[in-house]
């Protein structure tokens, strides 16, 4: 499947999405040879940051979405080979009233279209909220992962996260939960694993938490660890969900 959109989404912060979003792009462009684009939507910046880019100007990124500008000029290539980022500034800060001020739906999707034409997957990180740019980003993208700390409060997040997707398009895009940070040596973790066998997990490690450190994907830095193997296996996991919509 060409030109898809994976959103990195939960309406709860703290739980690894912009880890997720970062390694994840840098599986597609590094081990799937995928043109990609990692599209930060969150006013923290924290993908650019994980790659060393800080945003061109300020409140630029909005500007894409307001006036029309193309997002081209604010693209930046990253060291790797394949993965561009379009990063955010605080001008994203507003965009949800942005958003409903000029009361085009899908301007998300839109502009995801047309990037489509240079970038076999684009990535974008979410920012944790349900507005007008969630509602977007279901709207624009083909398949929506939701990381999840073992909790209960994850777990109630999760559950908010598949009403809103479903109550902003008739024709959802797949969700695929994924147990973040996960520990076996906690009974909370261990009963999550073992009442969700199936969902990929990412165990917590702390050569993930150095990504931000040292700018690099955990698969550059520690490419034979636990952690750099299972952001791998979702990928795998992400093509193939991919691959039964094409």
């Amino acid at each position: 499947m060409a030109g898809a959109t994976i959103a990195i989404y939960s309406v709860k912060g703290g739980v690894g999405k912009t880890t997720f979003s970062a390694n994840l792009a840098w599986c597609s462009a590094s081990q799937a040879k995928r043109h990609t684009l990692l599209w930060d939507l969150d006013a923290s910046g924290g993908s650019g940051f994980l790659y060393g880019l800080e945003p061109k100007g300020s409140r630029l990124a909005e500007e894409v979405f307001s006036r029309n500008r193309s997002p081209d000029a604010l693209i930046q290539h990253t060291a790797f080979e394949n993965l561009d980022v379009l990063p955010a500034d605080e001008s994203i800060r507003a965009l949800d009233a942005q958003l409903a001020e000029i009361g085009k739906r899908k301007r998300l999707a839109k502009l995801a279209r047309d990037l489509a034409g240079d970038y076999e997957r684009i990535v974008l990180d979410c920012p944790p909220v349900m507005n007008e740019l969630s509602a977007q980003v279901v709207r624009a993208a083909d398949l929506v992962i939701v990381p999840l700390p073992p909790s209960p409060l994850s777990a109630r997040a999760f559950d908010l996260v598949v009403r809103e997707i479903s109550g902003n398009s008739k024709r959802h895009p797949p969700i695929l939960p994924v147990l973040s940070m996960l520990d076996m040596r906690r009974t909370l973790h261990r009963e999550a694993r073992e009442a969700n066998p199936d969902w990929p997990a990412i165990p917590y490690a702390s050569v993930v938490e150095q990504c931000a450190v040292h700018q690099q994907p955990v698969g550059v830095l520690a490419p034979s660890s636990p952690a750099a193997r299972a952001f791998s296996h979702l990928w795998n996991a992400i093509d193939r969900k991919l691959a039964e919509r094409s």
